[in-house]
């Protein structure tokens, strides 16, 4: 099971950093997003989360949840949003005024005529 966890967290991890390298705003504002998909996972399994585990500690109870780790996800979760979102409002932004969707502002002539 772990070998599946870290093999679909690397997989994520890998599409979001090929995402990430490609020419055009929009990949990479995905890129971005899988990428913080990826740490969430990552994060969250190193929790080691147990199953049927009692979420408040008491005494006598021998394993439990551990709480940092899904706080750390929930505030990485929050704050990615915005991120994405704000990161997201820009490339609209430069697209709108520049009329091109790549990452360095240039690009063929075909690619500048957007709606």
């Amino acid at each position: 099971m772990e070998l599946l966890v870290a093999s679909g967290i690397g997989l994520v991890a890998a599409c979001g950093v090929y995402l990430l390298l490609r020419g055009r705003t929009f990949p990479v504002v995905l890129g971005l997003a899988l990428l913080s998909y990826a740490v969430n996972f990552f994060i969250f399994a190193m929790g080691r989360l147990t199953v049927g585990g009692a979420p408040i500690i008491k005494p006598g109870s021998a394993g439990h949840a551990d709480p940092l780790p899904q706080a750390l996800v929930l505030t990485a979760i929050v704050i990615g949003f915005g991120m994405i979102a704000y990161v997201l409002a820009l490339a609209i932004r430069v697209c709108r005024e520049t009329g091109s969707d790549h990452v360095d502002g240039g690009g063929k002539p075909a690619d500048r005529e957007i709606p």
